[in-house]
């Protein structure tokens, strides 16, 4: 038997008939991602990040997102809101524990400890040194990076920190898959990246070393690339 979809109680002639609920909700949701894309600039969501594989995740809730719409949707739902939530309760927790007065201070590292609102001064780039050399032992290729620090207080309680970042969760440049990028990170100083081979890295006893000297404030870390393995980029240029 036929259905006519047209003349049902309450819907237009030619309309179709009347919305289903799951219709309405699908197209509430198209308006919500349309006006947050408009709206919100995804530049400064702390929360955003787009990992190797081109894909969006959100660092506070663990989720995977396929484009930009998909994580505003996603910020729009309960799971993202509720944690929020969660995160401005635990940062007015930390907040009156250690007596300050803005909720975002352990966050964002804007004041002082002492409570004062005055914005911390970024001191700018260390100076740095890049070597490169072979090990006598496999001829595998090493690669040594020495910061400097003068600048920095408290230097037996500060100390620099690095990571490895892949080409595509950077957007100063267009992805490289035959790069990556070794970050080092110590405030007031701003973080330097390297752009290195993206090639397996030697993590055995003696071949990844990094080392803080305390009364010179220099940073050294040495690496060694593993020889034979997915090495397609065989050169040692770093940027």
């Amino acid at each position: 038997t036929m259905v006519d979809r047209q003349n049902r109680v309450g819907s237009k002639f030619g309309g179709g008939g009347v919305s289903s609920a799951q219709q309405a909700e699908r197209e509430r949701k198209d308006r919500l991602r349309e006006l947050a894309l408009e709206t919100i600039d995804l530049a400064k969501d702390p929360y955003l990040m787009r990992n190797h594989l081109g894909t969006y995740e959100c660092k506070l809730c663990l989720t995977l997102h396929t484009n930009e719409a998909n994580y505003l949707a996603h910020t729009q739902g309960k799971k993202h809101q509720a944690g929020l939530a969660r995160r401005a309760a635990m940062e007015a927790k930390l907040a009156r524990k250690e007596g300050e007065t803005d909720v975002m201070m352990p966050l964002t590292m804007a004041a002082s400890k002492a409570g004062n609102m005055e914005a911390k001064i970024r001191i700018g780039r260390p100076g740095y040194e890049v070597s490169k050399s072979r090990c006598p032992e496999n001829i595998a290729r090493c690669l040594t990076f020495e910061l400097h620090y003068p600048e920095l207080d408290d230097a037996r309680n500060r100390q620099p920190r690095h990571r490895f970042m892949s080409a595509y969760e950077q957007r100063v440049e267009a992805p490289d898959k035959n790069y990556q990028y070794l970050l080092v990170a110590c405030e007031p100083y701003e973080t330097v990246a390297f752009k290195i081979p993206n090639e397996p890295i030697d993590r055995g006893e003696g071949r990844f070393v990094t080392n803080w000297d305390v009364d010179r404030k220099v940073f050294t870390l040495t690496l060694h690339f593993l020889e034979g393995q997915t090495g397609s980029n065989k050169n040692s240029d770093v940027q």
